[in-house]
């Protein structure tokens, strides 16, 4: 590992107790996106996956979101744990966000579960909120994970953690 571990203090949790392969579990508090002075995403039903060393990302199922503003996009990507991702442009009347979303149409079975729920890169968000907390983008381009209050590191994704 290439910084030193943080101690999680009372009621946080450190990315390096999280599992790996990657567990998913469902998210009670409030989860919200918004994008080009739209509420993209608004849900109580998200789900999170925590993997070793990264910060959660959040995935939301499609009804609660605005899917008139996503549009299909170009490429892939293979997630060795989830399958084959897919991507979606986020479309407004102020701009567009090119590859700022993606999802798993036919997950593997293990995360069948997140079929078609859809998670956003905060780090191309006017902003993206859980229990009313703003949350912090994690480093690097690849990575989508969501940074809260209640989460230590230190996270894969920033220059130089690549070979973690």
């Amino acid at each position: 590992m290439g910084s030193q571990r943080v101690e999680p203090g009372p009621g946080q949790e450190s990315v390096w107790d999280y599992p790996r392969p990657p567990r998913m579990e469902d998210v009670e508090k409030k989860v919200k996106a918004v994008f080009g002075g739209v509420t993209i995403a608004y849900t109580t039903r998200a789900k999170r996956v925590l993997e070793t060393s990264h910060p959660p990302v959040y995935y939301i199922p499609p009804e609660d979101i605005r899917m008139e503003h996503l549009e299909d996009s170009d490429g892939t990507s293979y997630c060795e744990w989830k399958g084959r991702a897919r991507y979606y442009d986020i479309v407004t009347e102020e701009r567009t966000e090119r590859q700022a979303a993606w999802y798993y149409p036919e997950p593997v079975r293990s995360f069948t579960d997140l079929k078609d729920y859809v998670a956003f890169y905060p780090s191309r968000m006017d902003g993206c909120w859980v229990g009313g907390e703003k949350v912090e983008s994690q480093e690097g381009d690849f990575y989508g994970g969501w940074i809260t209050p209640e989460i230590v590191g230190p996270f894969k994704g920033a220059p130089g953690t690549w070979g973690w």
